[in-house]
């Protein structure tokens, strides 16, 4: 049977064959170029920021340090040029102290009795923070309790009396002293040979409480009899 019908639409399109999945590709806008410009100029200002103040840091930091380096140290100013005053040899620490070494002088007294306190060379002393009094006595300046000590050394006897040392106190230079030590020690002048040098030491030390103003000196019976060697006679004090 043959088919006559017959009409004049087209046939429907045919609908295209997919092979496989293609993937729809979507171009993204180009950032513009003034963008890309303030992006470059806002790091490069952030590195030179981070640069500058590093140097600032560093420069800082080296006079600092260079001015500290000027400042004085604690216990120079004021209380330094009244050290030095007193004697010229100072000690470093802040502890405060006498030592003292006895001066040759004090062989030829001024009076025509040789009794007397004996004399103290402050070239070569120590003193830190005690003034002293007309080369005799040693002044207190900060009240306290203080270890005093004293070592004399006699080269000749007395045919009369004992050797003896004290140490005297007085409240201030105005002020009658009195006796806080005393030492004795024997040097038989009758016996021994004359080759043999003949010595004997009187030595005190004791804890004494003293206040501000308070003056301190050795005095001896006969400043004739004191062996003026180096080490031999000594005086001295320090606070606890």
């Amino acid at each position: 049977m043959i088919n006559t019908y017959q009409t004049s639409m087209a046939p429907p399109p045919v609908p295209p064959r997919l092979s496989g999945s293609h993937s729809v590709l979507i171009p993204a806008p180009l950032p513009s170029q003034g963008h890309s410009k303030s992006l470059v100029r806002f790091i490069v200002v952030v590195v030179l920021l981070h640069l500058f103040l590093s140097i600032g840091g560093f420069i800082y930091l080296y006079h600092n340090d260079e001015m500290h380096s000027f400042l004085p140290r604690p216990g120079n100013g004021v209380e330094g040029k009244v050290d030095y005053r007193s004697s010229e040899k100072q000690e470093t620490s802040d502890k405060t102290l006498a030592r003292m070494v006895v001066d040759e002088r004090s062989r030829t007294p001024n009076k025509k009795s040789s009794l007397g306190y004996l004399q103290w060379d402050f070239n070569h002393s120590v003193l830190r923070y005690i003034d002293y009094y007309q080369n005799n006595w040693l002044t207190i300046r900060e009240p306290g309790e203080y270890y005093v000590y004293s070592r004399v050394t006699f080269s000749k006897g007395d045919s009369k009396l004992a050797l003896v040392s004290k140490v005297n106190l007085r409240k201030n230079e105005k002020e009658k002293e009195k006796v806080v030590m005393q030492a004795y020690c024997n040097l038989d002048s009758g016996n021994g040979s004359t080759l043999i040098p003949r010595l004997c030491t009187a030595t005190q030390g004791e804890v004494i409480r003293l206040e501000k103003g308070n003056q301190l000196g050795v005095w001896v019976q006969d400043l004739l009899l004191v062996n003026y060697e180096e080490g031999a006679t000594t005086f001295g004090m320090y606070k606890l």
